[in-house]
């Protein structure tokens, strides 16, 4: 499970990994919200009155129930998705990453992609990284290629 704030580099790491380990397959809360918004109707405000994260959990179970290997790509950006994340998943076998990047580098990539909400990551430091234990912690540096990482690994 890959935790980091929102432009870390947990997506770029996950779909590295994949690549070095044919058994894994990527999934991302964001690509899971996705489904949530195809289901909803924002326009008329008819919408499913739960978290995404709530069914991304319990997704993530049953697709380890069946022993399909993910790479999780998250952000465990509060209490309650916290709490919901280790209810859901308690005596999974899971590896706990924890994704790092320099505030700097992340405004500059929320500028430079255009499509997150500037400062979005900032204020995610305030609570991701918070009473996190991690096996495993990556630091994103600028101009760092992920790929690296992973093969230092």
């Amino acid at each position: 499970m890959l935790n980091g704030v929102s432009s870390s580099g947990k997506t770029t790491l996950a779909k590295e990994i994949v690549k070095h380990l044919p058994d894994y397959f990527h999934f991302s809360v964001d690509d899971f919200d996705l489904v949530i918004e195809q289901m909803e109707d924002r326009q008329n405000n008819r919408l499913i009155p739960v978290v995404t994260e709530y069914f991304y959990h319990r997704t993530v179970a049953v697709f380890a129930d069946k022993g399909i290997n993910l790479v999780l790509d998250h952000v465990i950006h509060d209490e309650i998705t916290r709490a919901d994340f280790a209810e859901s998943l308690a005596g999974y076998p899971l590896l706990r990453v924890g994704v790092h990047c320099p505030p700097e580098e992340l405004a500059r990539r929320e500028r430079e992609r255009g499509d997150r909400r500037i400062g979005q990551a900032l204020e995610q430091l305030a609570f991701v990284h918070k009473e996190e234990v991690y096996d495993v912690e990556v630091p994103v540096s600028p101009g760092m290629e992920l790929w690296q990482w992973v093969k230092r690994k």
